[in-house]
């Protein structure tokens, strides 16, 4: 597939995903997620780690309701829909691949780009990126799982807060409140995204038995996170790279893991 809404690259194991639309700080029209999903497909089954980013001076500004004056026009639209048709299953590609996925955020990540952002199993922010759950102030309510990934979080109430209020939270803001993986300076933040995505993919095949198992302790009992662990320890210890882990430890060396 030819991308023309996307950048997409996967180089060393690394899937690099970037929307590519600066001069909407890359609001997101359906065609732009349907690439979006279709390289998630391709990095889940070629990458062993992926990087989600923006082009220009924004990370995603939300959906691109200037491209949908039709269905706006509609009295009997249904927005709803374009969260089937793009926005979800692009939340639950990153959700389900096995790979970790980092988001790297330079401005905003507003409205659905929230979502987006808040995604990423490493959320790297630069120092003058922020969140902006804007959707109060167009009448909406928020998407991209924001509702959940905030509320997980951030707790209720902060996450009330930027829902209900609308607020801006910038870098600083997000690291303190648990938003935020890490937070670099503007320039160092494209190069930090790729070290972190080398270092991930370069990482154990474990790493995503570690990820399924995060995600699904958010919403299970701590009995059924402990089977769990159970299960992901043997699976995990059957690995070529858990027996590379062992024997490095041993000779006092770097181990070189192969995601087997």
């Amino acid at each position: 597939m030819t991308y023309q809404h996307i950048l997409f690259t996967i180089e060393d194991g690394v899937a690099r995903l970037s929307l590519n639309d600066p001069k909407t700080m890359n609001g997101v029209t359906e065609a732009m997620g349907a690439e979006m999903v279709d390289a998630l497909d391709i990095a889940a089954a070629e990458a062993r780690a992926v990087l989600i980013t923006g082009e220009g001076k924004g990370f995603c500004s939300g959906a691109n309701l200037s491209a949908a004056q039709d269905m706006l026009a509609d009295p009997r639209r249904d927005i709803g829909g374009q969260l089937d048709r793009v926005f979800n299953p692009v939340q639950l590609a990153i959700k389900r691949m096995e790979q970790p996925v980092i988001t790297a955020i330079r401005g905003p990540a507003a409205g659905y780009g929230v979502g987006l952002a808040a995604a990423g199993d490493v959320v790297l922010m630069s120092d003058k990126a922020f969140f902006f759950c804007a959707f109060a102030h167009v009448g909406l309510v928020p998407d991209g799982g924001a509702t959940w990934l905030l509320a997980k979080a951030v707790g209720r109430v902060r996450a009330m807060r930027m829902m209900l209020l609308g607020e801006k939270i910038d870098a600083k803001t997000a690291l303190d409140w648990g938003l935020a993986t890490k937070v670099v300076p503007d320039e160092e933040l494209d190069a930090e995204a790729m070290r972190l995505a080398w270092q991930l993919a370069n990482g154990p095949k474990s790493l995503g038995l570690i990820k399924r198992m995060a995600w699904d302790a958010l919403d299970c009992d701590y009995e059924t996170a402990l089977n769990a662990e159970r299960r992901g320890q043997r699976d995990a210890g059957r690995t070529e790279d858990f027996l590379e882990g062992v024997n490095a430890f041993v000779e006092k060396r770097k181990p070189s893991f192969k995601g087997r």
